[in-house]
Order: structure tokens, then C-alpha cells, then sequence
């Protein structure tokens, strides 16, 4: 096997301890009063002191009902590094699942890193959490179903979504009247010290290269801390009691991804290990690439039925 290459972030370390990135990507504003759209979306802030704020999406159909509609918390990918909620691929993907799934969709703007290295975007994730359940904000007084929340993310989102509801287990009882009955991980982010047979097949993967998932670990995690620390690698560390927790929730899990995706062996074996733990566990895999239904909106609406059936 080839020595992979030096991993370049294009992200700058400046002198005064702050990040340049040096990737733009286009970013989209919420609109909340447009006549012609058939969701709404507005921005609103979570905590000052983490300057954090998250994009609701609402299908413009409920108006002026009495509708009452799951509440889906999304967090973005990116391997913990780059984009936000108003990334436009995002924002797209956001609004098209709180359209196809009549749910109220709530993307997270957490903070990245290395500026903020894990757990922050963990405690931003239940920050939200701790703000939906007080918040007076009409679209989720009036239309979100509290009962039927789901916590969802993509790559690096999906790591989030999978330890945001750990976390969540573990203060369960300070978040009611907000029930948690589903994670979502679509192509979730992990890794660990020794390779699986996935990523070594695809080292040079066009969209994940092994260098590149290697590089943004050294910057997302805790300084000092390697690929198997339990933020990156869910088989390390005791959490029978969270494991519990989720069981008497009746909390259940759908782990979705790609078999040309170098993570797709720990993926599936994330998946087993979930329904080990006594966990009720939905799986779909299927062909494509790391992140499918984000770089390629057309496939987007398959991913929309299997949540479909997941959710209701």
C-alpha cells in the first residue's frame, strides 16, 4: 500500500490563534415571507455566548392549521471543519426533507473546529435541544409535535446525531416535554486506529480520501487525543448505562450509507453493534458515494422514503 500523501486542510493557523479557511462555499438566506415558496425558513439564535443560532424550516402548507408535525434536528457535514446551516446545499437538502416529510426541520449551526474542538458541537446539539423545549417562538409552538422528535446528521452530522443522543439519554429528564424516537445517521463520520478493509480499498477515494478523514480527525478532536478516542470510534468506552437508557426510551436507530464509501464497514458495524445493545435497529445500504444525496439532490428522494417509513 502507498504511503498516503500529506493531508492539506486549506485551513490557515493565523498568529492570533484564529483560522482562515481557504474553501468558500455559497450560502443561501433563510426566507420566511416569500409567496411562491412552499417551505419558510427563518434563522433563529440559541446562545449568545456561543454566537450558535439554528435554520427551522416549516412547509408553508400548515399555515393557518392545527397541524401538528414531527420535529427533525439536522446537523450539516463536514467533517466537523467546514460549512454551516446556511450553506446552500444544506439549506436545499433541508428544505426538500421538511417538504417530502411534512416535518419541521431544524438545522443546527454548531460551532467547528479546530476553533472549537469536539465536545463543543455535542454540547451545541443539545443546547437546541434545552432551547425547543422553552423557546416562544410561534412555528414551534403552534405546529412542532413534541412527541416525535428525531435527531438526524450527515458525515459528520451523523457522528453528531449518534453522541448528541447519548448525551440526550443521559438528561432525558430534563428535556420533557421533548421525546427523542429516532436517530437518523446518514453516512455517519467515524474512524479509529486500525484500518478496515473499506478504507484501505479506497485510500484514494475521490470524495474521502483516507488522508483527508485522517487530517480532519488530528484537527476536530481533543488536542492529544488519537482515532481511538470514543468521539471518533464507538466500540471504545463503557456506556451500558446510556445503552439502558435508550431501550427504555424506545428509542431506535437507522443508519444509512453508501458501499462506495470507505467508512461503509464501520457503518455497518456500527449498525451491529446498536442492535446488540438490544436497540431496535434499521439499516439501508445501498451503491453510491460518501454523502450521495447532498452532492446529488436527483437521489435525494429515495433517501426521503426510507425516513419516510422510519419517522411514521
Amino acid at each position: 500500500m502507498s504511503k498516503p500523501s500529506q493531508f492539506k486542510p486549506n485551513i490557515i493557523s493565523n498568529p492570533d490563534g484564529t483560522y482562515t479557511r481557504l474553501l468558500k462555499f455559497p450560502s443561501t438566506e433563510a426566507d420566511s415571507t416569500s409567496a411562491t415558496n412552499h417551505v419558510l425558513s427563518k434563522d433563529i439564535p440559541v446562545n449568545p455566548k456561543t454566537q450558535t443560532m439554528v435554520r427551522l424550516f416549516l412547509p408553508r402548507n400548515v399555515l393557518g392549521s392545527k397541524t401538528k408535525l414531527p420535529l427533525i434536528f439536522y446537523y450539516h457535514g463536514g467533517a466537523f471543519l467546514y460549512f454551516s446551516a446556511t450553506t446552500t446545499v444544506f439549506h436545499e437538502f433541508c428544505f426538500n426533507m421538511a417538504l417530502e416529510l411534512q416535518a419541521i426541520v431544524v438545522s443546527v449551526d454548531y460551532r467547528l473546529a479546530p476553533e472549537h474542538r469536539l465536545p463543543a458541537a455535542y454540547e451545541d446539539a443539545i443546547d437546541a435541544l434545552h432551547w425547543i423545549k422553552t423557546t416562544e417562538e410561534e412555528w414551534v409552538r403552534e405546529f412542532a409535535d413534541f412527541s416525535s422528535c428525531f435527531l438526524m446528521g450527515t458525515s459528520s452530522g451523523g457522528n453528531l446525531a449518534y453522541h448528541a443522543g447519548l448525551l440526550a439519554c443521559e438528561v432525558r429528564d430534563h428535556l420533557g416535554p421533548l421525546e427523542i424516537k429516532g436517530l437518523i445517521l446518514h453516512h455517519p463520520f467515524f474512524g479509529g486506529s486500525e484500518r478496515t478493509g473499506s478504507e484501505l480499498k479506497m485510500e484514494h477515494d475521490r470524495i474521502l480520501p483516507l488522508r483527508a478523514s485522517d487530517g480532519a480527525w488530528k484537527l476536530a478532536l481533543p488536542i492529544g487525543a488519537d482515532r481511538d478516542h470514543e468521539y471518533c470510534n464507538p466500540a471504545v468506552g463503557d456506556r451500558d448505562g446510556i445503552w439502558a437508557a435508550i431501550r427504555a426510551m424506545d428509542c431506535r436507530v437507522l443508519v444509512l450509507g453508501c458501499f462506495g464509501d470507505p467508512m461503509i464497514e464501520r457503518q455497518m458495524g456500527l449498525a451491529k453493534m446498536v442492535e446488540e445493545k438490544g436497540v431496535r435497529t434499521v439499516t439501508h445500504f445501498g451503491y453510491g458515494c460518501h454523502g450521495l444525496e447532498i452532492t446529488d439532490p436527483s437521489k435525494a428522494p429515495g433517501l426521503f422514503v426510507d425516513l419516510k417509513n422510519f419517522i411514521y
